[in-house]
C-alpha cells in the first residue's frame, strides 16, 4: 500500500540511525543536471547502514562549514519507493551547513562537497517514530551567489562592490535617479530563464539610492529566500533573466513597493542588487 508521509526533510534526516557492516544498497540515480532525478532500486531496499555517494562532482566552490547551503532534494521511502517529499516542484531549501541544523547524516553527505554536485544518501529506518522506514535521498547542491559573465552597467547607475562572500554594497549617488524602472544585468548567468509568474530563489540587498545605505538583505539573515514574482510587481523585470545572473533593479517611488511605505524610505528611489539562484513554476495550490 502506498504511503505518502507529510514530513519535512530535516525531520527524517535528523532521526537517529544505526551503523552496521554489509554491502552498500544498489541504487541507480539518473537524470540531467537541474532536473528531478530518477531512482531505480528493488523494493523493499535492505538498508543496514548510512551510505553517502557522489553521483557526480560539481565544479563550483567548496561548501563552507557554518555558511548557507542551498539544495534541491528528492526523498523516497525505500521500503516501497514512494516519494515522501521533494523540492523540485516548489523551490530549493536553504540551511546552514552545521550538524545542529542538518543532523549528522545530512551534514556528512554535504560536508566537503562542491556547488554543482549531485549526492546520494541512503539511510536505514530509525527504529521508532512515524517515519520508521529506510530512506533514499538525492541532493543537488546549488550556488548561493551569482556566477557568470560580468556585464558593464550603463552610466549613471551606482557602482556595486562585492564582499568576499558575494554580498553587495553601493556608494551614495549624487546623480538624479531615473524616473523609470531600470533592470540592469551585472552578471549574466547561464541557467534557465525566469518565466512570468515563476517562483524565484534569490539573494538580494535593498539600498536607498540617495544614501547607499542597505535597509534589508538576505546576506545579513544568511539565507536565500524564495517567493512568487507576482507578489512584488516591480520585480517582474527579472523575467527572461537567466539563473546565475546578478541584476540591479532601480525602482522609482512611483512603483508600488512595501519598503517605500515606511517613513524612512517614503518617496525614495530604491536599488536592489539581486542574485538569481533558481526559478520554476509556482506550486499549484490544492
Amino acid at each position: 500500500m502506498r504511503r505518502l508521509v507529510a514530513v519535512c526533510l530535516a525531520a527524517v534526516l535528523l532521526a537517529g540511525c544505526s551503523e552496521a557492516s554489509g554491502p552498500d544498497p544498489d541504487v541507480l540515480v539518473t537524470g540531467d543536471p537541474g532536473a528531478r532525478p530518477t531512482l531505480t532500486y528493488v523494493t523493499p531496499l535492505a538498508v543496514t547502514k548510512t551510505v553517502h555517494t557522489v553521483v557526480w562532482q560539481g565544479a563550483g566552490s567548496k561548501l563552507v562549514d557554518g555558511e548557507p547551503v542551498l539544495v534541491n532534494f528528492w526523498l523516497e521511502d525505500a521500503s516501497d519507493a514512494t516519494v515522501v517529499k521533494e523540492s523540485y516542484s516548489s523551490s530549493p531549501t536553504p540551511r546552514p551547513l552545521t550538524v545542529e541544523d542538518l543532523g549528522q547524516d545530512l551534514y556528512d553527505t554535504l560536508h566537503g562537497q562542491r556547488v554543482g554536485s549531485r549526492l546520494l544518501q541512503i539511510s536505514p529506518a530509525p527504529g521508532s517514530g512515524a517515519a520508521n522506514y529506510p530512506t533514499v535521498t538525492v541532493l543537488d547542491v546549488l550556488s548561493t551567489r551569482a556566477s557568470g559573465v560580468a556585464v558593464a552597467p550603463r552610466e549613471g547607475l551606482p557602482l556595486v562592490t562585492l564582499g568576499a562572500d558575494g554580498s553587495p554594497s553601493i556608494a551614495a549617488s549624487a546623480a538624479a535617479p531615473p524616473t523609470d524602472l531600470v533592470a540592469q544585468p551585472l552578471v549574466r548567468g547561464a541557467g534557465a530563464q525566469v518565466a512570468d509568474g515563476d517562483t524565484v530563489t534569490v539573494q538580494y540587498t535593498g539600498f536607498a539610492w540617495a544614501t547607499g545605505e542597505p535597509f534589508e538583505s538576505t546576506w545579513t539573515s544568511r539565507s536565500p529566500v524564495s517567493f512568487d514574482l507576482t507578489m512584488v510587481p516591480a520585480w517582474s523585470s527579472l523575467v527572461e533573466q537567466p539563473v546565475g545572473s546578478q541584476v540591479m533593479l532601480v525602482v522609482p517611488p512611483t512603483y508600488p513597493l512595501g519598503a517605500t511605505q515606511s517613513e524612512e524610505l517614503k518617496g525614495q528611489t530604491i536599488v536592489f542588487v539581486i542574485d538569481i539562484l533558481a526559478t520554476g513554476p509556482a506550486p499549484v495550490a490544492g
